[in-house]
């Protein structure tokens, strides 16, 4: 090995002993170390041996009188291009074939001024080099084994002005397929700044600026001919020397210059062949980065291993069509592979990249689960659950998920107290750990462990960088196999991986069924006790939860059961409700509970009981905080709300977005009075945009009124001795700050915390608060507002003998269509039992129209457990709508056909 091979050794992966004859000699001696560096020093030797028979295939020795059939300098030497070569380099290696030794005319190293020098020297006018001239530029580059912005622009101008662009080529292959050379690329001078950091994020938002800035977290500058960065590039998490020692970096901060990578990125995309390069070395880098990760442990030994993420993802051409079939996945797979700190890291930093910048991420990870999807035939047998690459992705954009969560607005303060009084246990639990069936949530629902390395939740996020709807893959979500997923995301195993575990990607009618199975599951399980608990203590115990109740006296009936319910075993309340009204012969089959559900928010929002407060312009109501009621009260609406969540039904409520997000642990703030009480928060923004004296000018102090149930006015003071204390420019923020929190929390504190505490006695196991946000929660409880008829239409089924086209079904879409909202509202009370439309809309709802005889004077008649419509072949439109006019005004009560 001559002199400069060695030089060589200093900076590359270690490479075998050549042979004098020209062959390889491929004993390679172990130094006494670890095994599993000896194994990563081992794969580095292979991979060293592989690329010089690449480049032997492709470049050839230099020798023109080479006789190695597998050179390119010999004259018989069929040219192939580099995909090919890379087979074949492989294949070779396998074959242990002979590999040339480079010829002297390779080995001279000039300096990148040489060629052009002697260019200008001859005097030709001609830019076109001769064969020799193309080696020497491209030796002039070989010891480049990492790259920094200079060093870039260096290349593409010498080859700019040689007009080839293969010495580019080669050096952006070698740098950006390995991960050492990468890691060790574009490395920043000096700390970002302020205006950095701002640069980066791309957008003007009054941030903290304290939270950003953290330690000094860089490497200096470095030397780009100087022996410390040579060798330090060539050994990965090792203890490095000099200029590239891990320095102390922030928890948003890598040592890469993010800026230098984009500018690199501009200028060099823009030209096909040099683009051909960074998609080759991804496909060679992705593999063993996912190794390196496995079972090499990188990050934990060299926190910047992080950087060539980092630099691969500011490929703005990466969501292209020739990165989807290999490169992209592959990459995904290796970066999937990251540890939690990492990935919180990568979350971290990506918060502060613009709106457009997370968005091209965002579309990137979509563009490859989509086309996973649609390139794919996934079903039962064939579940999208097991492509690595629709995983790996996935995986991938919930990184980018939380980014865009940290990077949002965020309110991480005003969080809801938790209740003082743990949740009564079942008195069932004794039997269940004796029967093995030991509860599997005690402590709650999951939390994502990367939420939680993040300290962060998505509901602290008022408004994120782009829509949540962005990360929804409606394809994923139609090819995904829900019962079986739901499986996975209880098992929890590792080799099976369950996109429930990723909600953002799901859209709000594949949650819901998801959480459909699991009250189902719950269900089934709380009756399988209760028939082994019979049999166990030999007493006769009901597997459901049954509620007897007399139409006009609902509320006293349902709620009296339920308190006595809620004290005894809490845990009946997750048995399936059975609902009977007293005197009726309806069997519940759901379209009873339904009707139960809808008589009873009835009558307990009913403004004369006082329970809740109505205001005519928002048509919304909120709780009366001097109503005469006592807390078990609103814990059984509480009870109710969940119920009606546990047991699919749709229900006529209407709460200020405000009380979902309370629900889910968040207090309310000044902004949520802008739906909740639209008046108060106009005048209080007034206040706080008011540019005169507030104090001369209003003459308003810290003492607010308000009305109690009977008119009265009632004076609070928001601070001790309020009437004394004027509200001024100055304190006017803090005014209007405990303004709304009186108003929204302290003022129904004792009525909200029973109304949750009602709430989570029947949701407090459910993954509820895992899978879907505060206005996901209120589609699920109220249904969709959008009444779609023409949506209804198209999935609705027939029975008895009618089809789409018989005349009497023409006719009765021809009239329902012509009814107004309120009637449209009646006919789906009538046939579903509710007026409101399941989430995703009335598309989903499974309606059937069967026949139900010749023409009558009989009206129409429904089964609401299944969604049926029993519909008489009438003669005529005129007296179809008729008949079902009268049958939708005046229908009420339930009997058996």
């Amino acid at each position: 090995m001559n002199s400069e091979e060695k030089e060589d050794c200093e900076c590359a992966p270690p490479q075998a002993e050549t042979c004098p004859a020209g062959g390889t000699n491929r004993e390679y001696v172990e130094p006494e170390i670890e095994n599993p560096e000896a194994s990563r020093m081992k794969r580095a030797a292979a991979k060293h041996l592989i690329e010089r028979y690449y480049h032997q295939l492709t470049e050839g020795c230099g020798n023109e009188s080479c006789s190695n059939s597998w050179c390119a300098s010999s004259a018989g030497f069929t040219r192939m291009d580099n995909n090919a070569a890379a087979v074949k380099a492989l294949e070779l290696y396998k074959l242990n074939a002979k590999l040339c030794d480079p010829h002297p005319s390779k080995k001279v190293t000039a300096s990148p001024h040489l060629e052009s020098n002697a260019h200008s020297n001859s005097g030709s006018t001609n830019r076109k080099l001769n064969h020799k001239d193309v080696h020497s530029v491209r030796d002039n580059f070989k010891d480049v084994n990492y790259l920094t912005e200079e060093k870039v622009y260096e290349i593409l101008n010498i080859c700019g002005e040689k007009e080839d662009y293969s010495p580019l080529i080669r050096v952006l292959g070698r740098v950006f397929s390995s991960a050492e050379g990468l890691v060790q690329s574009f490395r920043r001078s000096k700390p970002h700044t302020k205006e950095e950091l701002k640069s980066l994020q791309g957008k003007d938002e009054d941030k903290d600026e304290d939270e950003k800035e953290s330690a000094a977290c860089s490497t200096t500058a470095m030397e780009e001919d100087s022996p410390a960065a040579s060798s330090s590039s060539s050994r990965l998490g090792e203890g490095s020397s000099g200029d590239n020692e891990v320095q102390k970096l922030g928890p948003d901060e890598v040592s890469v210059d993010i800026e230098a990578v984009r500018r690199v990125y501009e200028r060099l995309l823009s030209n096909e062949k040099i683009e051909a390069a960074f998609l080759n070395a991804l496909v060679y880098l992705s593999p063993n980065v996912e190794c390196d990760l496995t079972y090499h442990n990188v990050y934990s030994r060299d926190p910047n291993y992080l950087n060539l993420f980092v630099i691969v993802m500011e490929n703005s051409n990466l969501h292209s069509p020739e990165y989807l079939e290999i490169a992209l996945p592959q990459f995904c797979k290796a970066m999937s592979k990251l540890p939690l700190a990492a990935l919180a890291k990568l979350a971290r930093l990506w918060s502060h990249y613009s709106a457009e910048q997370i968005r091209r991420m965002v579309e990137t990870f979509q563009q490859l689960i989509t086309y996973k999807v649609i390139s794919n035939e996934f079903n039962s047998r064939n579940l999208v659950n097991d492509d690595d690459a629709v995983v790996a992705s996935t995986k991938c954009l919930k990184i980018v998920y939380y980014a865009n969560v940290l990077g949002g607005d965020l309110d991480m303060e005003h969080n809801e107290d938790e209740d003082e009084e743990p949740l009564p246990e079942s008195s069932e639990l004794t039997l269940q750990e004796l029967l093995g069936e030991e509860r599997r949530n005690k402590k709650g629902p999951r939390v994502d462990p990367l939420e939680t390395e993040l300290g962060i939740r998505t509901n602290d996020c008022r408004r994120p960088l782009i829509a949540f709807e962005e990360f929804v893959n409606e394809p994923l979500n139609e090819v995904l196999e829900m019962d079986k997923d739901y499986t996975f995301f209880k098992v929890e195993t590792e080799n099976k991986f369950s996109f429930m575990t990723c909600p953002f990607i799901l859209n709000a009618v594949t949650k819901n069924l998801g959480l459909y199975y699991d009250n189902r599951i719950r269900m089934y399980s709380e009756r399988r006790i209760t028939v082994l608990y019979s049999l166990v203590q030999g007493q006769q115990l009901n597997p459901y939860l049954r509620l007897k109740v007399r139409r006009d006296h609902i509320i006293d009936d349902a709620l009296v059961r339920l308190e006595m319910i809620a004290m005894e075993n809490p845990a009946d309340l997750k048995k399936q409700l059975y609902v009977e009204f007293e005197g009726e012969q309806g069997v519940d089959e759901g379209g009873v509970s339904k009707e139960f559900f809808q008589l009873v928010v009835e009558e307990i929002f009913n403004p004369d009981i006082g329970m809740f407060t109505y205001d005519e312009r928002t048509k919304l109501f909120w709780f009366n905080p001097s109503s005469l009621e006592n807390e078990g009260q609103y814990t059984l609406i509480g009870i109710v709300l969940g119920l009606a969540i546990y047991n699919n039904c749709i229900l006529d409520v209407h709460f200020p977005m405000v009380v979902y997000r309370k629900l889910m642990g968040k207090k309310g703030t000044f902004r949520d009075l802008a739906d909740a009480n639209p008046v108060l928060y106009q005048s209080l923004k007034e206040l706080l945009e008011y540019e005169g004296s507030v104090e001369d000018d209003m003459m308003i102090t810290f003492q607010i009124s308000e009305t109690d149930l009977f008119g009265n006015p009632l004076m609070h003071d928001l601070r001790e001795n309020g009437d004394k204390i004027p509200v001024t420019n100055e304190n006017r923020k803090e005014f209007v700050a405990q303004y709304a929190e009186y108003m929204l929390n302290k003022s129904v504190e004792k009525q909200f915390k029973a109304f949750r505490r009602g709430f989570h006695m029947v949701t407090n196991e459910s993954p509820l608060k895992y899978l879907f946000r505060p206005e996901e929660i209120e589609l699920l409880i109220c249904g969709s507002r959008n009444l779609d008829f023409l949506a209804l239409e198209e999935t609705t089924e027939y029975d008895g003998g009618y089809n789409r086209n018989s005349r009497i079904i023409k006719e009765f879409w021809e009239t329902v269509h012509s009814f107004g909202e309120d009637q449209k509202r009646l006919f789906l009370q009538f046939t579903t039992g509710t007026d409101r439309a399941p989430v995703g809309g009335l598309g989903k709802l499974k309606m059937i129209i069967a026949k139900n005889g010749p023409d009558t004077d009989r009206l129409p008649t429904s089964h609401t457990c299944f969604n049926v419509l029993l519909l008489p072949e009438y003669n005529n439109i005129e007296k179809l709508r008729e008949r079902l006019l009268k049958a939708i005004t005046y229908a009420k009560g339930f009997g058996m056909l």
